[in-house]
């Protein structure tokens, strides 16, 4: 078993925990960096991959935001080029090259959800933030199963390279949406005869990002109970470290229904199988020669059953990061620190029955919809507490406005549109109407873009230099908050309305097939040149990430005068993580404590009162 033993039983002569001499030779460039075992570099693998995802991800977007823009018109620059690059005639529509077809706008919809949720925001939100920090935050000298994390981004890494070479494939890449529902999902393409399309490649792929997140799930759960410091107690531990724990249960509960599903559906494309075909399917105005029996909403069932706590997965380590940067920058412990604690638990237990809201048009009888209905309204008591925790913590604090607090801030009242605006689709009634349009594009991205991706941003500032040992540029940080807070908004506003109006998401042409968008439809060209613009205020981010790894100002352990165990150890941590034995004495939010000659009590500092929320008064 690859568990380390007697971890805080440090050697005195060992000052990095190594537990003998022969880990003191210099490692080599395959074994540093790409084959690594430590968790710091195996968060940073995480974290510069899912971020280029990420922005892989955003470019699509900026793709389909031209053809809803400008429908019929030729791509700019990029799109004679892709008309050349790719193997299929996705860029050339009526023999014109560089203009999008209706299938390839259909699949850039697909693979744009498939790699921003799978490649990019699980990625960086709970496998690099929690590889890099959560060791560090409750005192470990490194992850329970090294070799296991190491194979975890490994297979990430697999599936997110087998995504990318669908879009060469002659059939182009998925276009089942990234939901993948069947029949379409288990037809399109069948017609080829080639065993290998994109949308084959994206289940392969989904089956190794699967594998990757329940890898990652099991290290991360045994790492947080058995491997905190001395101390660490349960209510000691920061609101992170239980929002990581949480998400990773539903990661391990949730997924293993998918990657059963994802199977069945590459058994019903490659050997014909019908575990979701059933008898009677027409394809093209001809009978589908299927053994059929099988159902299609049997995947919706199993795929939604991983999905609604998927939303959760991308929302928790968002709030988590959210609380550390607030508390630190109000200089005020986390208010009702336990209440967050419990609520979290709350939507880890809520969110594995609440999944068929996403199915009220599948037909499903009163009973069953009120019982949807009911749970869904439900779950959202405790992301209300948490909000509220995070909002009452501001109350009467000495608030430093740094870039991480900059989207912080940003995130809170941007979280609460995405929520508040769910609340109508909780209804079958409302539902029926809103569903599939752009207010749910609307909804779900005010949680997701304004509001996780504003926490991951917030996270990068605050953490980088405890990765780097440097700063990041305060000036090129705000003009990249600014800049996207602005543009955000302008980009999903409008969707709210252009839903009510009725306009379809899946339209390729922008709506102008249907007479009721025509009062919405000219908002699309704002939407897209907001787009692009965000797309351009992502320069200086990426600038000022690179260019600060060695020119950023140079810094100590504790930069931000932090209280958690993390900001114990040098800047950045060695092997072994801490330089002497380390012990927890306090909760983790030990702020501007009365009478103390300072604003802030390290957890590990042996003088001070000691508490176990770190929440004094509360």
């Amino acid at each position: 078993m690859e568990t380390s033993t007697a971890l805080h039983s440090h050697d005195p002569h060992d000052p990095h925990g190594h537990g003998g001499h022969d880990e003191h030779h210099e490692l080599g460039f395959l074994q540093k960096y790409v084959f690594s075992t430590d968790h710091k570099v195996i968060g940073i693998q995480y974290g510069i991959t899912g971020l280029a995802f990420l922005f892989f991800g955003f470019s699509l977007m900026m793709m389909m935001r031209w053809q809803l823009a400008y429908p019929g018109k030729a791509l700019p620059v990029l799109g004679p080029l892709l008309a050349r690059l790719i193997r299929n005639d996705g860029m050339n529509s009526g023999g014109v090259p560089g203009v999008m077809t209706a299938d390839f706008y259909n699949s850039l919809g697909a693979m744009h959800g498939t790699i921003m949720v799978f490649l990019g925001i699980v990625p960086v939100a709970f496998a690099a933030f929690g590889n890099f920090v959560v060791p560090l935050q409750i005192g470990a000298p490194d992850m329970t199963f090294p070799k296991i994390n190491m194979a975890s981004f490994h297979a990430f890494w697999v599936g997110g390279m087998i995504m990318l070479v669908s879009f060469f494939c002659p059939t182009g890449p998925a276009k089942g949406g990234w939901t993948s529902y069947p029949p379409l999902a288990d037809l399109t393409d069948q017609s080829s005869n080639m065993l290998w399309t994109g949308q084959t490649l994206w289940i392969i792929g989904m089956v190794f990002l699967i594998t990757s997140s329940l890898l990652g799930a099991v290290n991360f759960i045994t790492t947080i109970i058995q491997l905190r410091a001395p101390g660490m107690t349960w209510m000691r531990m920061p609101f992170f470290c239980w929002v990581q724990l949480i998400t990773a249960f539903l990661l391990l509960l949730a997924f293993p229904p998918l990657e059963a599903a994802s199977f069945m559906q590459l058994m019903d494309r490659v050997f014909h199988t019908s575990f979701f075909l059933p008898h009677g399917v027409t394809l093209n105005n001809h009978l589908v020669n299927v053994a059929g029996g099988g159902s299609p909403l049997l995947w919706q069932h199993l795929f939604w059953f991983l999905a609604h706590p998927e939303v959760y997965v991308l929302i928790l380590p968002g709030l988590g990061i959210i609380a550390e940067v607030l508390t630190n920058n109000t200089r005020r412990p986390l208010w009702g620190y336990k209440a967050a604690v419990y609520a979290a638990l709350g939507i880890g237990f809520l969110s594995f029955i609440v999944w068929a809201h996403h199915m009220y048009l599948t037909g499903m009888g009163a009973a069953v919809s009120t019982f949807f209905q009911t749970t869904t309204i439900i779950i959202s008591v405790p992301s209300v507490i948490i909000l509220t925790c995070l909002l009452l913590s501001l109350w009467g604090g000495s608030i430093r406005f740094t870039v991480p607090m900059l989207f912080a801030t940003a995130f809170l009242p941007e979280f609460g549109i995405g929520g508040l605006t769910g609340i109508p689709l909780a209804f079958n009634s409302t539902d029926l109407y809103l569903h599939d349009t752009y207010y749910v594009i609307a909804h779900f991205h005010y949680i997701v873009a304004p509001g996780t991706i504003f926490a991951i941003f917030a996270g990068v500032y605050y953490w980088y230099p405890k990765a780097t040992g440097r700063m990041m540029n305060e000036f090129w940080g705000k003009v990249h908050f600014w800049g996207s807070v602005v543009t955000m908004n302008i980009i999903f506003m409008p969707m709210f309305l252009q839903g009510m109006a009725g306009m379809h998401r899946r339209g390729f042409d922008g709506g102008l097939t249907y007479d009721l968008n025509k009062p919405v439809i000219h908002w699309n060209a704002t939407i897209s040149h907001a787009a692009w613009t965000l797309g351009l205020f992502q320069l200086p981010f990426i600038f000022n990430f690179f260019w600060s790894m060695k020119f950023g100002k140079k810094v100590g352990h504790n930069p931000w005068n932090a209280t958690t165990l993390e900001w114990s150890a040098p800047s950045p941590p060695p092997h072994g993580n801490f330089l002497e034995p380390i012990a927890v004495y306090r909760g983790p939010y030990e702020y501007s404590v009365p009478g103390h000659s300072v604003d802030f009590i390290p957890q590990s500092d042996p003088q001070g009162p000691r508490t176990d929320a770190g929440a004094h008064g509360h």
